[in-house]
Parts: C-alpha cells; structure tokens; sequence
C-alpha cells in the first residue's frame, strides 16, 4: 500500500532557475582596429583563445561555395614557422589543441591550453590566422575529404531538405547556397584560397576573445606583440539578404523510403528585433522543446515520428523558422494536418499560463546552463558583438524570458507564423506521397 502511495504521489515542482550575470571583462582595441575582450572565469587552470573573424560563406560567390571551408582547412596545414605537424604538437605540449572553423556570418581560429601557457597558445593563433602558407601538396587531400562529406551530405535526406529548404528562402544570397557541386568543388586552387584569404583575413574583421584563468598583464602582452602589426585590411561590409517564402512545396523523391523527410518554415525576425526573444519562446513551446506541442501531438500521441523539433536559425539580420520531422511514409499527410494544426491553435488561443511557464523555466535554464563554459561565454559575447545588440541582451535574457506573456506567445505566432507563407520541403518516395502533400500546397518540379 505504501509503495502504491509512493507511486501516486507527485514529484515536487521544479525551482527557478537562476539568472545569468555576465563576467567581468576588459576590452582593449589595437592600434591597428582589432578588438580583444579579456573575461576572468572559472576555477579550472584552463584558458580559451578564439580569434572570431568577420568572413563566412555569406562572403562566398556563386560559383565559390565552401570555398571558405577549404580555405579554413588548409589554414591548419602550415604556417611560415610551423608544419601541420609542429602545430598539432606545439597545441599538445600546451595541453590542448587548436581548431579553424568557417561558419555562416563569422569564422573562428581558436585553441584552448592550460592557463600557464595562455600566453603560447596567444602566439599560436596568431600564426595560424596570419601566416599560413596554403601548401599545393595538402589540397588534394583537403578537397578529397570535402569530396567525401558532400558525397555523405547528398545521401541523407535531411541534408538534402536543408539545401532544398534554405535555396527556396534565399534564392539569390549565399545563405542559400548549402553545397558546392563536385566539379566546382574540385577546381578549386591554392591561388584561390590566397586571394579570398587576402580579402577577407585581417585584423580590421578579427576580433580576439581570451576566456578563462591566465594572468591578463602577460596575456596582454602577447597579444599586442601577436597582433600589434597585422595589417587593418579592409572591414567587413556586411549586406542583408532578403528572405522570401509563399505556400509552396518541394518534393524530392526517394524511391522507396519508407519516411519522409520533412521541413516545413518561413522568415522570421533575427535577433536583432525586440520581438526576438518572444519568439524564442514562441518556438520553444510550438516545438522547439521536448515538451512542445507538435513534438506532444506527433510523437507521443501519434507515433508519427521520433524526434521532430523547431528551431529558429540566424543570420546577420535575417532568420528563419522550421519545423523538421522524419514521419512514416504513410502518414507524411497526417503529419502535416497535426503541425498546421498546432499552429494554427497557437495563433488562435494564448497558451494557459502552467505551460508557459514550463517553457519559460526550460528556456532560462538551458540559457544558464550554456553560458556555464569558456566556449558558451565566448560564443554569447561573439552573438552579441555580430548582431549590434548591447550587453542587456545577455544580462536581462532570463528576465525577459519570464517577462513573455500568453498574449505574447499568441501575438508572436499570429504575427510570423502564417501557415499560407510556409514552405515545405518533403524528401521521401514520390509515389507515397505525392497525393497526400496536394492538399497543402502547388508542388513545384
């Protein structure tokens, strides 16, 4: 009878999470206009340098598409001290590693070293962001590698309804270019990597965030004797891509799949919009939680698909909204029916408070939990920094999480999530499932 009680009982209710407050940090501007942020954090003797430049594939030509990506591979292969391998065992002796990444809107080159070496692990960023060489031997294996993750990409639906879905949302901007052909990807040359390294690298677009436990006045040194002559070059100048969405839909056959790969979205405010916080909240209990809504109806009740989410996906001053769901072929309409649904039950009816605030205590504790690392701090402050919003972002982010109303919520999903504007992307066996998409939309060939 007592373990009957036990069973009944109720769990006790979660608490609130806490705020987040920002680090201190100091900000420094080099002579030569690159910026350097400073932030003491943690206990554990380990320090963070991410050199965060302002190039990205939004920077790439039609016909230049992952080139950055090339680029930042072969950036690791050599400087004009240092073999790929002396770069590897210089990070290893620091007691940690180095990395050079190419995003959207920004790209990184950073590494990570116990704090006794923080400023070492300063110099060896340094050299890899300004003096690689770009060595001719190392590009066949670069671009072979890249052959073979394109190859992997092109096999996957999911890969194949992100190209589909953002081409259709920015069909003359980068951002919606995904993937290179594999002719143009295999022309490219190292005289092409020099020039859009020439370009787009230099001390003008970088700027250099130190994070952790390391002593700051040698830190500061290395630094200025690292980065003091980098040559300005030219700012970044950034340009907005206009977004563009109607009810339409892209059908994408694989014979013979037995899911189909769904996505299913439309522009939405970037973070720079006061508007934009709301809907993040908006999204996380719509579908962007596994406690949401659509994720409620088709998973658990349903049993349409496993792990269907939304998310909101940012660019400089653009973003967008998606929903993505791998549904059994046979209930690829079904699932469309129940998303639309939920959608259209948000625009009409402000959610009961109980679950918002569920939501909200979801949404403020993933925040606080994120930004509890060296790498979450520094990729909040580098958000910040490439969208022009002030430090209030960050600091009063779980105040304005909480600050969201049901009214809110309702507002914001009647306002962008108009299901006539969405577009869908479906990725499975045409003859499945061509009938049931009809009702939703023209399919364009």
């Amino acid at each position: 009878a007592r373990a009957q009680e036990r069973q009944k009982e109720a769990p006790p209710p979660p608490g609130t999470p806490k705020g987040f407050t920002l680090p201190a940090r100091s900000e420094i501007t080099l002579p030569n206009g690159m910026g350097v942020t400073l932030v003491q954090y943690g206990i554990t003797p380990k320090v963070d340098i991410d050199l965060v430049l302002r190039v990205g594939s939004v920077d790439e030509g039609p016909n230049e598409v992952w080139l950055g990506r090339v680029m930042a591979d072969m950036m690791s292969e050599g400087t004009t001290t240092r073999s790929a391998e002396q770069i590897a065992r210089d990070a290893a002796d620091m007691g940690g590693s180095v990395d050079v990444s190419f995003g959207s809107d920004q790209s990184d080159v950073s590494g990570s070293a116990l704090s006794e070496f923080a400023p070492r692990m300063v110099a060896l960023v340094a050299d890899l962001a300004r003096h690689p060489t770009f060595p001719d031997s190392q590009l066949p294996r670069i671009i072979a590698d890249r052959r073979r993750q394109l190859a992997i990409a092109r096999s996957e639906p999911q890969s194949l309804a992100l190209e589909k879905f953002q081409d259709a949302l920015y069909p003359t901007s980068a951002y919606g270019r995904v993937f290179p052909t594999e002719a143009m990807l295999g022309a490219y040359t190292t005289a092409q990597l020099r020039a859009f390294y020439a370009a787009h690298v230099s001390a003008a677009r970088a700027h250099l965030y130190v994070v952790g436990k390391f002593d700051s006045a040698a830190v500061e040194r290395a630094v200025r004797a690292a980065f003091g002559d980098w040559a300005p070059g030219t700012p970044a100048a950034p340009t907005t891509a206009a977004a563009t969405s109607t009810r339409r839909i892209y059908l994408i056959d694989r014979p013979g799949a037995v899911q189909t790969t769904l996505y299913i979205g439309l522009p939405v405010v970037d973070p720079s919009s006061p508007d934009f916080i709301p809907l993040q909240v908006t999204n996380a209990l719509l579908g962007g939680s596994f406690s949401s809504r659509i994720t409620s109806n088709i998973r658990e009740r349903k049993g349409y698909t496993y792990t269907p989410f939304s998310l909101v996906t940012s660019f400089y001053r653009s973003a967008y909204w998606v929903e993505e769901a791998d549904v059994t072929t046979s209930v690829t309409g079904a699932s469309l029916k129940e998303i639309f649904g939920e959608i259209d039950r948000l625009r009409r009816e402000a959610p009961p408070a109980d679950e918002l605030r569920g939501i909200q205590n979801y949404l403020a504790g993933t925040f606080v939990l994120r930004n509890s690392s060296r790498g979450g701090i520094t990729a909040q402050l580098a958000f910040v920094r490439l969208h022009g919003l002030s430090d209030h972002y960050l600091a009063d982010y779980v105040k304005n999480v909480y600050a969201v109303t049901p009214a809110d919520v309702q507002r914001i999903a009647a306002t962008y999530l108009d299901p006539d504007r969405m577009t869908i992307v479906a990725v499975g066996d045409k003859r499945a499932i061509e009938g049931q998409l009809q009702p939703y939309g023209a399919i364009v060939q």
